[in-house]
């Protein structure tokens, strides 16, 4: 590539040519950060059946996850949506999952809901 300068085109500054490389620079996988609880494996979330309390705290933390997507993704919203449903879609997916976690669950259901049916990706 030519970046001589010329009367009509600049010559790019350092800045400008450092930006280019990172935007040409194939994404990096950055590891989410997930601010939740402790354990969020799908046995505590099995294991908090019978303690109401602990279930709807659960809850309220997937209802903030999935308003959480809506703010980022405005175009991709999901709609209004029941703690029941929720829970459904938890436990299907602890039942097929039991080694896993359940934010993933919570994520899974953005991506079914908000019609996207895909991971978001960077």
């Amino acid at each position: 590539m030519n970046f001589r300068a010329s009367k009509k085109f600049p010559a790019p500054t350092l800045a400008t040519l450092a930006l280019w490389a990172l935007c040409m620079a194939p994404a990096i996988a950055v590891p989410l950060k997930v601010v939740g609880f402790d354990d969020m494996s799908c046995r505590a979330w099995v294991q908090s059946k019978d303690d109401s309390e602990q279930r709807e705290l659960y809850l309220t933390w997937m209802r903030g996850v999935l308003t959480g997507h809506n703010y980022a993704r405005p175009g991709q919203q999901v709609s209004a949506i029941s703690s029941g449903t929720i829970e459904q879609h938890v436990n299907r997916y602890c039942h097929e999952n039991p080694t896993g976690r359940f934010d993933d669950a919570a994520f899974r259901l953005s991506d079914k809901f908000s019609g996207r049916n895909s991971a978001i990706t960077k």
